[in-house]
């Protein structure tokens, strides 16, 4: 069997290197007579590489040649990825990639390529790295219902976090720190923001609840505004502040909600040690219950063995399909996070800070008061449920317009 890797970066020099160093193994496992790489699609030249003979820049090579049976595609991004992706479905070739942006924004479409030309599109290594998540859901979960999912997603947040609690850096400090071990790019916007974080739940959602959930439209907030003081409130509530993105049914189950954000984690919960850059994804069925999948979320090697693995499961199915996958996205599908009811985490300054406190009291009913050290008497911090979180917001707003009242942290706390 004959395969095609697209990309030559971190990820896809992992591919190689692994398909090569445990060639004998993986030829073993696919149940074919060879598995051998025949090109290696990148646009930058590698002179003196071991495999400098392998090296193309035409894309059609691919795509025209009938020996490839497998195309890797570890480029990232959409473009053009995407339409190279497609053009192989086409051609009849099954494709892996590990692209979590391609999986999120076109999932759908390519999974319904892959059926109608009888191939495969797999995708364990887009979510957790090297962590299996996606086999494990669509397979030896397939007996339960999902209940809901929840996980720390990027391992960079997860880092920054784990100094902020561990060492008591600020965020500006623990990011500095991030970028010069390598966890974070000179622009770390994807990862803080929350935005890697969001393709990789919405790939889980989609998977868990059979419609395709596009990124576009889920609440995220990232972690660029989480400070020491909050970390000490949520040390005095009895957790830590984690990142997760997370997704579980809503009401009679005809909507979900998904959402990335900062939460109070209980201590515990199987996520509050999850620590530095390690990721974790907790799925939760009704038969089996909690199960939770560990791992480095990232890497050269972690992260090609997934890519490797799904290359193994294509070469199985060589001219026939998995059943996986999922349908098109649903009208109204992913509900409105703030009509959702919610249990906050609330940190304000006022002049007037027990006034207001008895305001909020008075509409949501009783509170949980935090406390930490050095504590302002101008600031309050406590945990309050709400029937929603824009019923919340609408009277944050509503002091925000008395005095001097300010809202400086706004978190929710995470039932898993």
């Amino acid at each position: 069997m004959k395969v095609a890797v697209m990309g030559y970066g971190v990820v896809g020099s992992g591919v190689v290197e692994v398909l090569q160093t445990n060639n004998k193994e993986i030829v073993k496992r696919s149940g074919q007579e060879s598995v051998d790489i025949k090109y290696i699609l990148d646009l930058r030249d590698f002179p003196g590489d071991p495999n400098e003979d392998k090296f193309i820049k035409d894309f059609s090579l691919i795509e025209k040649d009938e020996e490839i049976s497998v195309v890797v595609e570890t480029m990232g991004g959409l473009k053009p990825a995407f339409d190279f992706v497609m053009a192989c479905l086409k051609s009849g070739k099954s494709v892996v990639t590990s692209n979590k942006e391609l999986v999120a924004a076109k999932g759908y479409e390519l999974l319904e390529a892959a059926k109608e030309n009888n191939v495969n599109f797999l995708f364990e290594a887009s979510v957790g790295g090297g962590i299996p998540v996606i086999r494990p859901m669509s397979q030896c979960l397939a007996a339960n219902k999902i209940e809901a999912v929840a996980g720390i997603l990027n391992g960079t947040t997860n880092f920054i976090l784990t100094k902020m609690i561990d060492d008591n850096m600020d965020f500006a400090q623990a990011l500095k720190l991030a970028q010069e071990n390598g966890y974070a790019e000179r622009n770390p916007a994807a990862d803080v923001e929350g935005m890697d974080a969001c393709r990789k739940i919405c790939i889980l959602a989609s998977l868990a609840y059979e419609h395709h959930v596009y990124p576009d439209g889920i609440y995220t907030e990232g972690i660029t505004n989480v400070t020491l003081e909050d970390v000490a409130y949520a040390k005095n509530w009895g957790g830590v502040i984690k990142l997760i993105g997370a997704t579980e049914p809503v009401g009679d189950g005809e909507q979900i909600s998904v959402y990335v954000r900062p939460c109070f984690v209980s201590s515990h919960s199987q996520l509050a040690n999850v620590n530095d850059v390690f990721n974790a994804v907790l799925v939760r069925g009704d038969a089996l219950g909690d199960s939770v999948f560990y791992g480095k979320g990232a890497g050269k090697l972690p992260t090609a063995s997934a890519v490797v693995a799904d290359v193994i499961d294509c070469a199985r199915h060589i001219e026939k399909r998995k059943l996986f996958g999922w349908g098109p996205a649903k009208e109204n599908f992913v509900a409105d996070t703030m009509e959702l009811p919610i249990s906050a985490y609330v940190r304000f300054t006022s002049s007037n800070a027990q006034g207001a406190k008895d305001a909020i009291t008075a509409k949501f009913g009783g509170v949980q008061e935090l406390t930490r050290e050095n504590q302002p008497e101008n600031e309050k911090a406590f945990v309050v449920c709400a029937g929603s979180e824009k019923s919340l917001r609408e009277e944050l707003e509503r002091l925000s317009g008395e005095g001097d009242f300010k809202l400086l942290s706004l978190m929710k706390i995470a039932d898993f």
